[in-house]
């Protein structure tokens, strides 16, 4: 894999020269439309095939995956057009497989709620281990807040995904609440309650395992208990349990978000752990990028000291931020992005990107129609590269993405070229 950083006067058809690749296969991966105009700054991914496939009449994907040895996955993996419409056309030219090698197998994780565009959806589940559906809540008795997680769970196994249910802090109003939390952990009817309906929607719905995320939790001990009790009635039923960690650099950090997340009891009952290496820019805060990489490191090189690496899950972040400028404490209030619509935005107001190689982020600034400046945060193939190069780089199982619910199409061809995506099913 190659990542091109956009010079002034490039163009899709100087940089596909350039690296003898076709202009399709650069549109592809990079999730660009034909004629799309390149920003200086812009990250490009370049996969350069060294085996490829002409479509021949009456060839399946099945039929030419078998040809080669490979599975029916890798082959939409690396043709990713086919995954939301596989329908092959004679004298195609397919993507068998690419120059490098891959690091290694890693599991994939990935975040959605019901509502998520099926295409983004089944785009990115070609890639993922399993899909975690965002979210059920409990009332104050223990019954579950239905969600409607049904297609989703279908799509997933559709492309070999296996499905994860969430249970988070959502009350009846459907809002988050960590006193209702933990009025739970001191209930002990309403929380056998909770786990005896988890385990029965979770047979009856196809879910594999549960992903715990309580965040904001002020006691700790009911917490631990609570998950403890989860996890050993859902190992007794065949079941994996996640828990999502909010990010530490040590034991004794002072903060209502980290209080009741102890790395190492956690990380000793739960099967996989997340941690939730992201928001360091968020929507009330300075501009910042979303995951610094110096930050991430810090939370990985103390996550690995009290969990087995062979469980932790990094987090990453699928969107970005838009701050209006001066920033204003208190009043200011970014929004968000996605990171193609990022470089889209630059594209409209002719910005030029910018890297930081610290936080290994890269960030634009642009003037907007009435004059206002703004400062966009975002992620793009080499930021990805960087973050997932740390999964190899500590051992770590996988990582989990922060969510699906934006395209990011490079991110996928990075992925794709780093790691072969390890399938539960």
């Amino acid at each position: 894999m190659i990542i091109h950083v956009v010079k002034q006067g490039e163009t899709l058809n100087s940089i596909a020269s350039l690296y003898q690749v076709s202009v399709e296969r650069l549109l592809l991966d990079n999730g660009l439309e034909t004629g799309s105009s390149l920003v200086v700054g812009q990250a490009i991914v370049v996969l350069i095939p060294n085996v490829v496939h002409v479509v021949g009449a009456g060839e399946t994907i099945q039929s030419i995956a078998e040809n080669y040895g490979i599975s029916e996955i890798n082959l939409l993996q690396n043709n990713p057009n086919l995954i939301n419409n596989n329908v092959l056309f004679e004298g195609e030219i397919l993507a068998i497989s690419f120059e490098g090698e891959k690091l290694r197998g890693a599991r994939l994780n990935g975040y959605a709620y019901p509502f998520i565009n099926q295409s983004i959806l089944r785009t990115a589940l070609a890639y993922m281990t399993t899909l975690t559906i965002f979210g059920y809540g409990f009332t104050a008795t223990g019954e579950l807040i239905p969600i409607d997680d049904e297609p989703l769970i279908r799509q997933a196994y559709s492309l070999q995904a296996s499905p994860m249910m969430l249970i988070s802090s959502i009350d009846e109003s459907g809002n988050f609440s960590n006193e209702h939390a933990e009025k739970l952990f001191g209930d002990p009817v309403a929380t056998e309650t909770l786990i005896t309906n988890i385990i029965n929607t979770m047979y009856i719905k196809g879910y594999i395992g549960l992903d715990i995320d309580f965040e904001f939790i002020r006691d700790k001990e009911n917490y631990i208990t609570f998950i403890s009790k989860v996890t050993n009635r859902l190992h007794q039923e065949g079941f994996i349990v996640n828990v999502d960690l909010a990010p530490k650099t040590s034991a004794t950090q002072v903060g209502l978000i980290y209080q009741a997340h102890d790395y190492k009891r956690i990380g000793e009952i739960a099967d996989t752990v997340l941690l939730m290496t992201y928001e360091w820019g968020y929507t009330f805060g300075p501009p910042m990028a979303v995951a610094p990489l110096d930050q991430v490191r810090r939370v990985v090189e103390y996550g690995v000291t009290e969990i087995d690496v062979n469980k932790i899950m990094l987090g990453i972040p699928n969107y970005g931020y838009d701050w209006k400028l001066p920033f204003v404490r208190g009043e200011s209030e970014a929004i968000i992005v996605g990171n193609t619509e990022a470089v889209d935005i630059a594209a409209r107001y002719n910005a030029l990107i910018e890297f930081d190689p610290i936080a290994m982020s890269p960030y634009f600034y642009y003037t907007d129609e009435l004059g206002i400046q703004h400062v966009v945060w975002f992620e793009d193939a080499r930021s990805i590269e960087a973050k997932l190069g740390l999964v190899n780089e500590y051992n770590l199982l996988g990582a989990g993405y922060w969510n699906l619910m934006r395209r990011f199409p490079a991110n996928w061809a990075v992925l794709n070229s780093l790691y072969t995506i390890n399938k539960l099913v």
